[in-house]
């Protein structure tokens, strides 16, 4: 796991320097950096395979191709069988990927199963290729000196594993993007390609680049994407071993390393799924496990529930309200975008443990999207069953203080309407009292995504809306960007190419049934996890930031009130009425404070004072 940099143009040796030692935290190991008159490209290290021999750049034999590289490719030694006519001088993962690449070209990418990350310099062609992994596990970000539209060829001067680089380009200016802040307000994330910074954008998940380091023109390319393909002839029998199968190889796979391997356990069925995997791969040698619980909310009984069984060494913490609101700033500046959910600082502590013990740490992301596990996915199921009440009715249930009223209201429109993914903070009319400057429409092209799948169930779309987006801009993100603030990596499993090829096949009866999420996955698992872990509903790390927000954190709201973006933004009025409502009259609103604070902070770290 690395950090990976790149600029174009003749400039100072110390320009690449300084943007590589930006993001030094993502690789204390090493460094490594190669320079013409063409482009600067540097990275830093954080060694997992082949820790003496991995040292990068690696060339090729004839010296004409160097890659820079930030991942892990778990059927590495796979792939090596059908390189042998290449003179390996390493036995890195990031040697098998740059020598795919010189035989099979960009189609190598659809053999790599991983995580990653990385550039390819032709210095031959004077052409630098830079790709992604299939779901966006790892970030890869390029900026622009001038702006454009997706559809239209762009200039790049810059690439980096985190935008934070650029800011040490000389003349670099950090500028609001307001469309991309305009989003995060219902999203809690930054859903475009385009990101908080002007002119810096975020390669796709699934996609390369490809940029001409003489003129930095630059084309992008997709080369695969997930689709539902349900076949609903399977077996059930058949197709509850193969989902065993399939988890128990890929975390085998996802095991491969040379350095410590832990696993972060929350209580719930996914990182028990991992875990139990994981000791039973390891057999009697202990595996370390890790949860996370805070002060009036916590689930490490839950995660003892599967620790104490298996044997795992387990370690608990805890984080208090102090200590949280201390380390945001900090969280921040790691983000480089605000991510306004709060269970990602606990996974900020949690990496921070972990690191004192592994390097390496597996987690359960991406099963609840594969497998169809959150709760709000049964909600079609449940509209049934008003589906014959008017919408008169409807809409009078809508507007009483009663329990179900929010239910009544989400049924009274069509799903493509209303569900924008797994967080919904400040709703449409919301964001009309709130935001008060130009921008009024959303950019992020839902249509397109329900379009692509307009003849599967409700449920299914809401999986596919979640994989394209809340998963790279929420899970994803906060995954790798608090585990690589304390130069931890972490791999998830159920985000691997031969699971996903398994659940993309998946009727809904073998998600949902009975009221129950993530149906067969459960049943694969009946012998091997405890019961109450088994049928346990979907968990996380839950954060009590509801009651921690009290009248006495008069110094964060002031945070949001005073801060200069938002002053000039926001109606600040209707941020006091929100502020006063959640302190004062018992309405949670916890979650659109923590938004605009996490806005507030952002902009107070990157933007103001260095315009």
């Amino acid at each position: 796991m690395c950090g990976i940099t790149g600029i174009l143009g003749a400039w100072n040796n110390e320009v690449i320097k300084k943007m590589t030692g930006a993001i030094a935290h993502r690789g204390p190991d090493d460094e490594g950096f190669y320079t013409d008159e063409n482009i600067s490209l540097g990275m830093r290290r954080l060694s997992i395979i082949d820790l003496a021999g991995g040292r990068q750049p690696i060339s090729s034999t004839d010296g004409r191709y160097l890659i820079f590289y930030n991942g892990e490719v778990y059927n590495y030694k796979e792939i090596k069988k059908d390189l042998s006519d290449y003179q390996f001088k390493t036995d890195s993962d990031t040697e098998v990927v740059l020598a795919g690449f010189i035989k099979w070209g960009p189609e190598v990418l659809k053999r790599l199963r991983g995580m990653f990350a990385f550039a390819i310099y032709d210095k031959e062609k004077k052409e630098i290729l830079l790709a992604r992994d299939f779901f966006g596990i790892k970030p890869l970000y390029y900026f622009c000196p001038t702006s454009h539209e997706a559809s239209q060829s762009r200039r790049v001067l810059a690439y980096s594993s985190e935008i934070k680089s650029f800011l040490e380009i000389p003349g670099f200016q950090p500028e609001v993007n307001d469309t991309a802040v305009f989003n995060y307000l219902s999203y809690q994330y930054n859903p475009l390609e385009e990101t908080f910074f002007k002119n810096v954008y975020k390669l796709p998940p699934a996609h390369y680049m490809k940029v001409n380091t003489e003129t930095g023109e630059a084309e992008i390319k997709r080369y695969w994407q997930f689709a539902f393909s349900q076949n609903d002839s399977l077996d059930e029998s058949e197709t509850r071993e193969k989902i065993l199968e399939t988890m128990k190889n890929s975390v085998a796979h996802h095991m491969i390393a040379d350095v410590p391997v832990g696993a972060f356990l929350s209580g719930g069925i996914d990182s028990s799924i991992i875990a139990t995997l994981m000791q039973r791969i390891r057999g009697d040698k202990k595996i370390k496990t890790f949860t996370v619980g805070f002060q009036s909310l916590s689930e490490t009984c839950e995660a003892r529930e599967t620790a104490e069984p298996l044997g795992t060494e387990h370690r608990e913490i805890f984080i208090g309200p102090e200590e949280y609101f201390k380390m945001l700033p900090e969280a921040v500046w790691h983000f480089d975008e605000p991510v306004a959910d709060p269970s990602a600082i606990g996974l900020y502590f949690l990496a921070r443990e972990a690191r004192k013990h592994v390097k390496v740490v597996l987690s359960g992301e991406g099963a609840d999207e594969l497998f169809g596990g959150y709760n709000i996915y049964l909600e079609p199921f449940a509209r049934r069953w008003i589906s014959w009440i008017p919408k008169f009715i409807l809409k009078f249930l809508s507007k009483l203080p009663l329990r179900g009223s929010n239910f009544a209201k989400r049924a009274l429109f069509k799903l493509e309407e209303r569900y924008i993914g797994n967080a919904s903070v400040f709703n449409s009319e919301e964001v009309k009292k709130l935001w008060k400057t130009g921008v009024s429409t959303c950019q992020v092209d839902t249509g397109g995504l329900y379009e692509k799948v307009k003849n599967l169930s409700d449920s299914t779309k809401m999986q596919y809306i979640d994989i394209n987006t809340w998963l790279v801009g929420d899970i994803l993100a906060k995954a790798d960007k608090m585990t690589m603030a304390h130069s931890l990596e972490l791999r998830v499993p159920f985000l691997d190419r031969e699971v996903a090829k398994l659940t993309s096949k998946l009727p809904d009866r073998f998600k949902w049934r009975s009221g129950k999420t993530k149906y067969l996955l459960r049943e694969a698992f009946k012998k091997i996890l405890p019961e109450s872990t088994r049928k346990r509903k979907k968990l996380g790390f839950p954060t009590p930031v509801r009651n921690w927000f009290t009248k006495e954190r008069t110094d964060l709201y002031q945070t949001i009130l005073e801060n200069p973006y938002i002053k000039s933004h926001m109606d600040t009025g209707f941020i006091r009425k929100l502020i006063e409502d959640h302190t004062s009259n018992g309405i949670d609103n916890s979650r659109k404070i923590y938004l605009l604070l996490m806005l507030a902070l952002w902009y107070n770290t990157f933007i103001h004072g260095r315009t």
